[in-house]
């Protein structure tokens, strides 16, 4: 939060703007705040200049809230101008100039808001959080757009010369702004809240896909243990049928297929040599009766 400034006609016309009655000089109270700013926040993300431009022309005309409470009996103030500032002598973490979106705010005097008035020029209520929707969040490591995909890598730990953080890019949306007590931002005084609205449809679609691929190789896996319990079940005593044993993992998740198949397999291993045994015994076995005395059959 920034000092108050002097209400001015042109101030004035900037304000009746939102308004249905125009006010008067006397009738408001003015300050100024930073919003956000592309420095590397609390939370090791950051805005793109880019985002803090379009950001500005979202918050034209958004309310001031309290802690992000959405309900109407919080509204204090609305934004009325907005502005995007460099300041050359300061650099941000990752050695770029700071750069901030600033903007001008006002209310309207009441009883009400009095105290409140009183708090903003005491410096008490100061710091402010904005809440708007991005669709773009890139790794500053490998360049992954994390709202789409996923990357291995973790903010606030370097990777070599790189540290890693999140750049918020591509606004989409601006909700509101919020008086709070913790910033995250510490060179704005901002704490943001953000979220990523590219589109709910294209989301869920992408997610039922992710799903469906998901279930039928889990399907395919639980199959293909199905068959290997087929397999050692021969060897077990006693022998099931394959009807029998179909019937009894037909209805196994994968986790109890797994924990069937590794039993059998402990029990083909602690009797091999009575199995090998069995299987020799089998093979090979004498001629009937009828056949030449001399012939054996094999399997």
């Amino acid at each position: 939060m920034e000092k108050s400034f002097p209400v001015t006609d042109k101030v004035m016309d900037m304000i009746n703007r939102y308004t249905i009655d125009p006010l008067k000089p006397e009738d408001v109270f003015c300050f100024s705040l930073t919003l956000c700013d592309n420095d590397i926040d609390r939370d090791n993300e950051r805005f793109s200049n880019a985002a803090l431009q379009e950001l500005a022309k979202l918050f034209l005309g958004k309310t001031g809230i309290f802690d992000h409470d959405p309900t109407s009996s919080g509204q204090t103030a609305r934004i009325f101008s907005t502005a995007v500032v460099t300041d050359d002598t300061r650099l941000t973490l990752d050695g770029q100039p700071y750069t901030a979106l600033t903007a001008k705010a006002y209310m309207v005097r009441t009883s009400s808001n009095a105290d409140l008035i009183k708090e903003i020029n005491g410096g008490i209520k100061k710091e402010v959080s904005v809440s708007c929707a991005v669709a773009k969040h890139t790794c500053s490591v490998c360049g992954t757009d994390r709202a789409q995909h996923s990357c291995s890598h973790i903010k606030g730990k370097r990777y070599g010369e790189k540290l890693c953080y999140v750049t918020l890019e591509d606004p989409t949306d601006a909700y509101e702004w919020s008086f709070v007590a913790v910033p995250a931002q510490q060179g704005a005084g901002v704490t943001k809240r953000h979220e990523t609205r590219q589109d709910t449809s294209k989301q869920l679609t992408k997610l039922r896909s992710e799903l469906g691929e998901a279930t039928k190789k889990l399907s395919a896996a639980a199959d293909h243990v199905r068959g290997e319990i087929l397999k050692l079940s021969y060897f077990c005593t006693p022998f099931y049928t394959t009807d029998q044993v179909c019937a009894m993992t037909e209805e196994m998740d994968i986790y109890r297929l797994l924990e069937l198949r590794k039993k059998l397999e402990s029990y083909v291993q602690s009797h091999a040599a009575d199995i090998e045994q069995s299987e020799k015994s089998f093979i090979t076995q004498p001629a009937d009766d009828d056949t030449d005395e001399n012939e054996n059959y094999t399997i």
